[in-house]
């Protein structure tokens, strides 16, 4: 949900203000003068409204026709509010209060001297404010001044998305006074209790589209109810005859033994529906500021201006987008963690794939020995064949371009060059960039010492050894020699 404010702001008092207000009544009320000051519509007392017309135009007022699922009769809609409260009763009674709001603010005649001008500014104060009662006269009863009058300056206009589903769809959306959680944990019972409510038939199914969390502890369900007939076909009952019946008086009481305290569908609007919502301001909404919130619309294929009335009204607003926010959040969490997770096992999968690859390339060699080792065994005793020569030629042919200085041998001599040249140069630059602790030099040096003495040692050993393996030779020599001549 998307949602910018434009706040309508304006003077709290202001004598040309009141005058222009009397021109209103006199003119705009009982005549066919249009007048847009303080943001009055422009259909305003002259017998037809647009507020029946608007967001809720015929909905709760289609009969049950010729679906029967419910075996109701078609009965005469009571239910009040945009859904079935007749446009001709709304019409009969607005122009009358509105008459007595702007008789209380422009010219009341209780005390009737000039204190009546500062309980008329007192009066403005109040309705600017948006609560309060106005006096105007002394054998009328006075006027409540509440935010949705029209001349409460605390008013905004944000946004919201276009409904999407059709009427076809069924889809209808039940508040209820129940924690998210807890209409999850119950959702079987519900659904049990709105089948009972239906009146138990057989032929037709609830079922629970989605379940959302809103503010004040609240859960919004929607749901869509379909009727299956005799020969097997299904089909989805309509929103607008599904939301007549539960908006009936007995129905509701229903209803609120369960939760319930509201229910509302949410079915797209007509092209000429839209054009009536955008084109007439609302009650209490200046033109102007209508007019420019449709200009600063950010996508009007998808959004569409609505008014706030109050400060309740923004704070409900800002409390779902903080929950929408959290939920964001939340999924965005989890879809972090699903990421985390599949980057944990693709890591995994790699270092399986490889290993598993030299896993096959070691049986293939040991595959290979064996086949060479078998083939060897097959062929010993017989003579060379004539394929077998023709593969010796070829294998011999490899061998000579693998040795020769140009071909694949020379540059793998070059490479190992070049290879231990960089190993000399990293080990040169090793020595110059690493140092030694002086501690560490001095037993390092203590322990070639030893090492040079122990070697001398040895070297002396070894000569004294030699000299005595000479000795001996020559004695031995002698030796001969002297049987020789005694033999001779």
């Amino acid at each position: 949900m998307t949602d910018r404010y434009i706040v309508q702001a304006g003077p709290v008092t202001c004598c040309h203000h009141i005058i222009y207000l009397g021109g209103v009544i006199r003119g705009g009320l009982f005549g066919n003068t249009q007048n847009k000051a303080f943001g009055f519509p422009s259909g305003l007392g002259t017998g037809t409204t647009t507020g029946a017309t608007g967001f809720g135009a015929g909905l709760g007022t289609t009969g049950l026709g010729g679906f029967g699922g419910f075996n109701i009769q078609p009965t005469q809609q009571q239910q009040g509010g945009l859904f079935g409260q007749p446009a001709q009763q709304q019409g009969q009674t607005q122009p009358t209060q509105l008459y007595q709001q702007v008789t209380a603010l422009s010219a009341p005649t209780l005390l009737g001297d000039e204190r009546d001008s500062i309980l008329a500014k007192w009066n403005q104060l109040q309705a600017f404010w948006g609560t309060g009662k106005g006096y105007y006269a002394n054998n009328n009863p006075s006027v409540d001044f509440t935010q949705e009058n029209p001349f409460c300056r605390f008013k905004a206009v944000g946004y919201s998305c276009v409904p999407v589903s059709k009427d076809e769809d069924g889809l209808v959306v039940l508040i209820l006074n129940r924690k998210e959680p807890d209409v999850r944990a119950q959702q079987q019972q519900l659904v049990e209790s709105l089948h009972r409510v239906l009146g138990s038939n057989q032929t037709l199914t609830v079922n629970v589209e989605g379940v959302k969390a809103l503010p004040n502890d609240q859960t919004e369900v929607i749901i869509y109810v379909v009727e299956r007939s005799p020969n097997g076909t299904s089909k989805k009952i309509p929103a607008s005859t599904l939301f007549s019946f539960l908006e009936q008086a007995n129905i509701k009481v229903q209803l609120t033994q369960i939760g319930v305290v509201m229910s509302v569908t949410r079915t797209e609007l007509s092209p000429a529906q839209l054009k009536q919502l955008l084109q007439n301001a609302p009650a209490g909404v200046d033109p102007i500021i209508w007019e420019q919130a449709k200009v600063d619309n950010p996508d009007p294929e998808k959004l569409i201006p609505v008014p706030m009335v109050g400060f309740k009204e923004l704070l409900r607003r800002l409390q779902i987008q903080e929950q929408m926010t959290k939920q964001h959040q939340t999924r965005v969490d989890i879809i972090s963690n699903d990421i985390s997770e599949l980057q944990k096992n693709q890591a995994t999968t790699i270092a399986k794939i490889a290993q598993y690859k030299r896993k096959l390339m070691d049986l293939s060699h040991r595959v290979l020995q064996v086949l060479i080792k078998q083939e060897i065994q097959r062929k010993s005793g017989y003579a060379i064949q004539v394929d077998e020569e023709h593969l010796r030629v070829q294998l011999d042919t490899i061998q000579s371009e693998l040795n020769a200085p140009t071909q694949f041998k020379g540059r793998l001599n070059e490479l190992m060059s070049q290879i231990r040249m960089q190993n000399h140069f990293g080990a040169v630059r090793s020595e110059e960039r690493y140092n030694v602790d002086a501690d560490l030099l001095r037993e390092i040096k203590q322990h070639l010492k030893q090492q040079q003495e122990g070697l001398s040692h040895l070297i002396s050993v070894i000569k004294d050894d030699l000299e005595d393996i000479k000795l001996i030779e020559h004695g031995l020599n002698d030796g001969g020699h002297m049987r020789g001549g005694i033999l001779s």
